[in-house]
């Protein structure tokens, strides 16, 4: 196995995973196998009780991981299913090394950071890069690996430990040696081996030195009063690096504008790095072009050299790449789309909702021109308290061409959310709804067309005379981590005329990814459908709603699952699709023409 370790410096927030994702994206295109990990120092065991405010969106893999969402970036441009293993966190290796402790795996021993949890790294990261991701037999050729935050701090020390490991310690190829053949020390990590009996050397001699790419991405900022590109902050991130044994083979440096030719002779000098080796990522109109900024510089044949591929690579083939970021940058048409959530403040705590409308509307010929609505601003409690931004919410909300409500726990919001789901409904303004967006479509529809003043969750009003949402049997009310209704699961089509269903390519049924503990109360769903709320897909067992629809709206749907995670640059989500070619009017053209198989 080949490794590609992608490190960050000087600050956090550089966009070490999409230099990641797209280093996959380079190494893949030369006719490579890819897949990634993603290492995230915190304690958490997974990202799934994180606030969005603290850590950005939760992403959810088809096994139910709860990830971080550079995971999610790593899925969108390698187009791989990855799974809960490919997220290492400090929670989960602490957790391995203790649960070997009570048992007696260490039966005598002193547990200590080195070696135990060092090497509880190494074998995780080893067995985990053998996992294949692309859907074909036997282990990827490359494993990108990200290590989270920023070299040099603390809680990051037992990973660089271990990554220094593995860096001299990965398995070489197996390789056929004349019987009796001296094979030197640094070849084996050992003194002089003598091969007296085989003439195999065998695949766990240590010999790594070209099985490991290191990748530093630093920041190359300019100070306003002086104008000038400055490399102190990167030599020092780069001298951290080299004190904890780590040796950078390449520098990708992040700026607002391309280095100039001194820049990169002045942090090859002192960073001990190649010119050749030293890559500008400075900013682009869309990150589509990072691979291809990557390609431009000759990284494939860097990383290919530093890690003894350059027999086996292919030219980079990045046409398709290339046509969607010009693609993007040439559009002119927008679409309006209101996007009324609960954590808006931070546009990553809906990341890949984002990716699925950039996906949906490239598909269409539109830019997407999203409007964040803060739900809670739409609400009467603003009117009172700020007239002004309720007025401007409200004003926002009309003017959109259609109305998307995604995920969210907790009640602040919620009165807001039900508002725009009304507002959609009455106006026949398309409406999107997913997971609590859905569960807030039930509740205004039994408030506003059945007459339930009081109907709710349980989730928001334990007392409610109407429960149209409770909480799901088999959830749990005491833990919250890896609790809830979580992976790909299977909705079936109730009837073959509804419109998701002839989105999703008039399938019998969808295997899409779940994130909730809520549901639609089964009780109530005779009475909601006899007043014409119609729940076009259910699972399995028949019992829980998974899709919901309004017949005679041009696009009023709510769906249980998240379609937003299997959305994939130039293979958008169905749903998302619909959303938008609604807004523009064209959904019905769309789908005779896709009924007719033109």
């Amino acid at each position: 196995m080949k490794y590609v370790l992608v490190t960050g410096g000087v600050v956090s927030g550089l966009g070490k995973g999409v230099t990641a994702s797209s280093i996959g994206v380079v190494l893949k295109a030369c006719g490579l196998r890819v897949t990634s990990i993603k290492i995230d120092p915190y304690l958490n065991t997974d990202a799934g009780t994180m606030s969005p405010f603290e850590h950005g969106e939760v992403f959810v893999l088809d096994d139910g991981g709860e990830v971080d969402l550079d995971l999610g970036n790593y899925e969108r441009f390698l187009d791989v299913t990855l799974t809960k293993e490919n997220n290492i966190t400090t929670g989960k290796i602490y957790q391995s090394v203790l649960e070997k402790e009570r048992r007696g795996d260490y039966l005598g021993k002193t547990v200590q950071v080195v070696p135990h949890i060092t090497d509880a790294i190494k074998d995780w990261i080893e067995s985990v890069a053998l996992i294949p991701v692309d859907g074909k037999e036997g282990p990827a050729d490359v494993c990108v690996i990200e290590l989270g935050g920023t070299v040099g701090d603390i809680e990051s020390m037992p990973f660089i430990e271990a990554l220094r490991q593995l860096s001299f310690s990965v398995v070489a190829d197996q390789k056929v040696v004349p019987i009796g053949t001296w094979i030197h020390k640094e070849c084996v990590g050992q003194d002089f081996l003598w091969l007296n009996r085989f003439n195999t050397l065998d695949m766990h001699l240590r010999c790594g030195q070209d099985n490991f790419c290191l990748i530093h991405v630093s920041l190359i900022p300019v100070l306003g009063v002086v104008g000038e590109q400055k490399t102190k902050p990167t030599q020092h991130s780069v001298r951290e690096l080299r004190a904890l044994g780590l040796t950078a083979h390449l520098l990708a440096c992040r700026s607002a504008q391309p280095l100039l030719d001194n820049t990169k002779e002045k942090l090859s000098q002192f960073c001990h790095v190649a010119a050749a080796n030293i890559l500008n990522i400075h900013d682009v109109p869309n990150i589509w072009h990072i691979p291809l900024l990557l390609r431009n510089q000759n990284a494939h044949l860097s990383i290919l050299k530093q890690l003894d591929l350059l027999s086996i690579a292919t030219p980079p083939d990045l046409e398709a790449w290339t046509r969607r970021a010009e693609t993007f940058d040439n559009l002119t048409d927008s679409v309006r789309i209101a996007m009324v959530g609960k954590y808006v403040g931070l546009t990553d705590s809906y990341l890949s909702v984002v990716k699925a409308l950039l996906h949906a509307c490239i598909a269409c010929s539109l830019k997407p021109s999203i409007d964040w609505i803060a739900a809670s601003d739409l609400e009467d409690d603003t009117a009172q308290s700020t007239p002004d931004v309720h007025a401007a919410a409200w004003k926002t909300l009309r003017n959109a061409e259609c109305v998307l409500v995604p995920g969210g726990f907790g009640d602040r919001g919620v009165c807001g959310m039900i508002l725009a789901a009304k507002y959609a409904r009455e106006n026949n303004v398309p409406y999107l709804g997913i997971c609590l967006g859905m569960q807030i479509s039930v509740i205004e529809y039994a408030r506003s067309v059945l007459g339930f003043e009081r109907a709710n969750s349980t989730e928001f009003d334990e007392q409610t005379p109407d429960p149209v949402i409770i909480f799901m049997p088999e959830g749990s009310r005491t833990h919250m981590g890896s609790t809830m209704r979580l992976g790909s699961r299977r909705t079936l089509f109730q009837t073959p005329d509804c419109v998701t269903s002839k989105l999703y390519c008039n399938s019998r049924y969808v295997d899409e990814r779940h994130r909730h503990r809520y549901e639609v109360n089964p009780d109530v769903i005779g009475v909601l459908e006899e007043a014409g709320l119609k729940f076009v897909g259910k699972d399995e067992t028949g019992k829980r709603m998974e899709v919901l629809e309004l017949p005679g709206h041009p696009f009023y749907v709510g769906v249980q699952f998240h379609p937003e995670f299997k959305s994939r640059p130039g293979k958008p989500s169905a749903l998302f699709l619909g959303l938008i070619l609604s807004g523009r009017g064209q959904l019905e053209t769309y789908l005779t023409r896709h009924e007719n198989g033109s």
